[in-house]
């Protein structure tokens, strides 16, 4: 395995209580009717991309300004590490593997939450939502990443706690390590390997029967 690649929101940060909360009061300012199934859609997937679905004629750019102005309401979610994360990046760096993050978030918003984990340092590259045409599931995120660490797809080991990230990953062509820290563990059933969180992964990951031949 020569790189690790990572989803944010939801796999290393929990961040994806907070930001669904933040969905359905966008989503109830426009008189949008909604349930948890509904909400789910965000899950994994940029703004730009599922917005359409609720609005169609909308305007996006504006919608996502308004809901990014919901950030420092009263009563949301915090913002934390998940268990283990820093550790497992600290391992993959020690042991000389590439990282990369691939996430749906801004830019900006990644590096601030990797400066929170605490590992901004140890990411080599990250590839944001900024940086693709379109989003998870499709593999143009993880696959950049491959590309930018200059090194094989089925050489990367992607980590997702997402249905639409490990629909991407998969389709990049990579092994993938669903994290269940936002969906149930059979809700993952099609990542490579499932985890409740990250505390206690060892890298190399070793003594793993993956789904597909790897490596």
């Amino acid at each position: 395995m020569r790189a690790a690649l990572f989803d944010l929101d939801g796999t290393l940060i929990d961040t994806e209580r907070r930001s669904l909360a933040m969905w359905a009061m966008l989503l109830d300012n426009h008189g949008v009717e909604h349930d948890p199934a509904l909400l789910r859609r965000f899950m994994g997937r940029r703004g730009a991309d599922v917005l359409p679905e609720f609005f169609p004629d909308g305007d996006v750019r504006a919608l996502l300004d308004e809901v990014h102005s919901y950030h420092d309401r009263p009563g949301l979610p915090d913002i934390v590490p998940v268990p283990g994360a820093a550790e497992l990046v600290r391992r993959v760096a020690a042991h000389g593997s590439a990282i990369g993050l691939v996430t749906s978030a801004g830019r900006a918003w990644a590096r601030e939450r990797l400066a929170q984990v605490g590992i901004a340092d140890l990411v080599q590259t990250i590839v944001s939502a900024e940086d693709v045409v379109v989003g998870k599931p499709d593999p143009s995120g993880f696959l950049e990443a491959a590309s930018r660490l200059e090194v094989k797809p089925d050489e990367c080991v992607a980590f997702e706690d997402s249905l639409a990230g490990i629909a991407a990953a998969r389709a990049a062509g990579m092994a993938c390590v669903g994290v269940a820290t936002t969906h149930r563990l059979d809700e993952l059933s099609h990542a490579d390997l499932v985890i409740s969180d990250l505390s206690g992964i060892d890298w190399p990951l070793t003594g793993i029967r993956w789904s597909r031949p790897r490596y």
